[in-house]
């Protein structure tokens, strides 16, 4: 993956083209004869494709070489550094940077309060299948959003045959919860993973949201709950019944990772999110702003990459 001499430096792979998430724990990452890898504690050594990945989730006991770092960083892929089960994001390296033209557009949107009650009804239209109620505030869509999650988890856990209360969980303390809270920590944490990297690699800020605010990954948790109800849910609720029944041969958050890996897959979301991204945001029906006159251009002609517009190089 790195560059060879005489050969063009490696170019990012757009998202849709990539496989999903990988978890790393207890292992140091670092680039042998040009290749990604992880160094075990025995010493055996395994390459991993990072150029064709959306991102690594460091768990405790993983180390990384600022040579890692820099390959990763080429190559468009986001690495993040999470609690175990990854459910409690302490750091992110960003693949790529923002594109000033699709963040002012962003920004523009969420302080529209128009506009920004537009994207919220679509988000609500997408996730459930039908419109949102008329003359709604987003408090009022949040809340109605609130109580259709709940009964979709209700729904879930009687079909799974799972024991399920409410959705509760300590971040700071990941065996406190209960195993079928548990697993849908460990799902949703699969996929805010993916949806942070397309929205990074797609230029957009993840900060800003529309019906989440205040959060560094608002706009991630935005786009996320969209196929939230569809993909890893079910999962969850899935694989907690089996634990229930003692039919797992692994941990229950393994489990989940896998089996969220599989409904990624099936679904085809990695070539879906970005352009969900774009058909949320146009709903708001602003357009996107022109720079001003006086705005100095780039210095030199940016070339036409191979990945997404966040993508550098």
């Amino acid at each position: 993956m790195s560059s060879i001499p005489g050969l063009p430096p490696p170019r990012p792979i757009p998202l849709k083209d990539r496989a999903q998430l990988v978890f790393v724990e207890r292992a140091q990452l670092d680039v042998r004869d040009g290749a990604f890898c992880a160094v075990n504690a025995d010493g055996t050594v395994t390459q991993i494709p990072v150029g064709g990945l959306a991102g690594l989730m460091l768990e405790p006991g993983a180390r990384i070489s600022h040579a890692a770092i820099a390959l990763a960083a080429r190559t468009g892929t986001l690495i993040t550094w999470v609690g175990e089960g990854g459910v409690r994001l302490y750091s992110a390296g960003q693949p790529g940077g923002a594109r000033s033209d699709k963040l002012l557009w962003q920004a523009r949107l969420a302080l529209d309060d128009n506009a920004r009650l537009k994207i919220v009804r679509r988000m609500f239209e997408i996730r459930f299948g039908q419109p949102a109620p008329e003359r709604r505030s987003i408090d009022q869509l949040r809340g109605i959003e609130g109580v259709r999650v709940r009964e979709t988890y209700a729904l879930l856990a009687q079909k799974y045959g799972v024991a399920w209360k409410r959705r509760k969980y300590d971040p700071k303390d990941w065996e406190a919860g209960d195993t079928p809270n548990r697993c849908l920590s460990a799902a949703t944490a699969c996929l805010h993973g993916l949806t942070e990297a397309a929205v990074l690699a797609a230029g957009y800020a993840p900060a800003i949201g529309f019906l989440h605010t205040g959060k560094p990954l608002s706009f991630v948790y935005d786009i996320a709950d969209l196929w939230k109800l569809d993909t890893v849910v079910p999962e969850a609720f899935r694989i907690a019944g089996q634990a229930a029944l003692g039919k797992l041969d692994m941990a229950p958050d393994r489990a989940v990772r896998l089996a969220c890996r599989d409904a990624f897959r099936k679904s085809g979301l990695l070539a879906k999110i970005i352009p969900q991204i774009e058909e949320v945001l146009m709903a708001g029906e602003l357009r996107r702003p022109d720079p001003p006159a006086d705005a100095v251009g780039p210095a030199f002609e940016e070339e036409i990459g191979h990945g997404d517009d966040g993508h550098r190089g």
